[in-house]
């Protein structure tokens, strides 16, 4: 019978001991595609808002939200929880959770798999996973080059006797 090698229990390790070797490899930060703002407001799970919400950051809503939301430039975000029952003009547009009005995003759209809209959406690209939720318009708009003025979107809200096929 051959004999089987048996590991030194005794000795360290490299990483045990310390050692690195010269040109370790140095682990890079990973990439966010999305846009990217240096402030963020959050709406959280227990909160609802009802109202008119403007301005020039980014929003993360994971609560409930009623109203009109106009942040252009922006990027609102409707989370896993989120439940927002507005028409919503941003830079970009991410969905996760349920989005009920219209919406206008002068960048994207992107309807994750675990995420709702209905709704008409005005963009310029538009991104839906599979078993994403969507019912309504898509009106896709062509990019406007930087020497020309930026269009105007408007995400009216519209009740649910909205039809988007008339």
């Amino acid at each position: 019978m051959a004999a089987m090698w048996k590991p030194n229990h005794t000795s360290t390790s490299a990483l045990e001991s310390g050692y690195v070797p010269e040109e370790a490899p140095i682990a890079k930060p990973p990439v966010r595609l999305a846009l990217v703002a240096a402030e963020q407001s959050i709406i959280g799970k227990g909160l609802v808002f009802s109202g008119d919400i403007t301005g020039s950051e980014s929003l993360f809503i994971d609560g409930k939200v009623e109203g009109r939301i106009n942040l252009p430039g922006s990027c609102v975000t409707v989370g896993h929880n989120g439940q927002v029952d507005a028409g919503i003009a941003a830079g970009e547009i991410v969905v996760q959770g349920r989005v009920r009005g219209n919406v206008a995003a002068f960048n994207r759209v992107e309807i994750h798999s675990d995420g709702a809209l209905t709704g008409d959406v005005t963009t310029t690209r538009i991104s839906i996973e599979d078993g994403a939720f969507f019912k309504g318009g898509i009106d896709i708009r062509k990019p406007v080059l930087k020497s020309e003025p930026e269009p105007e979107f408007e995400a009216e809200f519209q009740p649910e006797s909205h039809t988007p096929f008339q």
